[in-house]
């Protein structure tokens, strides 16, 4: 048999605990494209999808009372999401300008690219990497 081949990512599911900051944090700071949204009364939660320009997306979800996950130090699992930009400086500027702290911009020793971090509302370790 052939082995099949993936052909991307699809999307990213992300648990948030607080919707509406964490949706204002997506949509309005990052810009992302609302593609649907919906209310889980069975669930008590929402469900929001989010699409980037590349035709990735989120999932953002919210639950009660979800309970907080580890990431410093370095957890298993997930360690970050990393969006690709054009201009690196550019974001971190912006970011820094709307109240969302970053690193130092970094150069990738074996890519050269240069590369940030910086956190979602709940702490998630997002990256920004210059293509």
């Amino acid at each position: 048999m052939t082995k099949p081949s993936l052909s991307g990512i699809h999307h990213v599911a992300l648990i948030c605990s607080d919707y509406a900051r964490s949706k204002a944090f997506y949509c309005e700071l990052l810009g992302l494209t609302v593609l649907g949204e919906h209310y889980r009364a069975a669930r008590q939660s929402w469900k929001l999808d989010l699409q980037l320009p590349d035709g990735s997306q989120l999932e953002l979800f919210s639950f009660p009372a979800p309970p907080a996950r580890l990431s410093q130090p370095e957890a298993q699992g997930l360690r970050h999401l990393a969006f690709a930009v054009a201009d690196i400086e550019q974001w971190v500027s912006y970011l820094n300008q709307h109240g969302v702290a970053t690193e130092a911009i970094r150069r990738d020793e074996y890519t050269g690219k240069y590369f940030t971090f910086f956190q979602d509302p709940d702490g998630l370790p997002l990256e920004l990497y210059q293509r």
